[in-house]
């Protein structure tokens, strides 16, 4: 992959869901509700000074979120950050850089 170009989409892995966990509370005061279910489905990265995480996850019934979460490099230290979201998706919406 190039650096600035995103990868294809990828099933979620259990990297990708600790991800989307440790950005959860973040989306839930945003969203000013609690999600009972916030599973990571697919996944897409994009290598910066870093790393973006584009990240579907379902958050119940026929719902779900897109993350993007970026993750710092590794001497910086730094902790997960989520950039931006997009809610009110379903599971056909494409991942899309946003």
């Amino acid at each position: 992959m190039l650096c600035g170009g995103a990868s294809a989409a990828r099933p979620a892995t259990e990297e990708t869901q600790r991800i989307a966990e440790q950005v959860k509370a973040q989306i839930e005061e945003k969203e000013g509700k609690t999600f009972d279910v916030f599973t990571a489905v697919e996944f897409k990265t994009q290598l910066v000074a870093g790393t973006n995480y584009f990240i579907k996850v379902h958050v119940g019934n026929e719902e779900f979120v897109h993350l993007r979460v970026f993750k710092s490099l590794p001497h910086e230290n730094e902790q997960l950050s989520l950039h931006s979201y997009q809610g009110s998706k379903t599971k056909h919406d494409e991942l899309a850089y946003f």
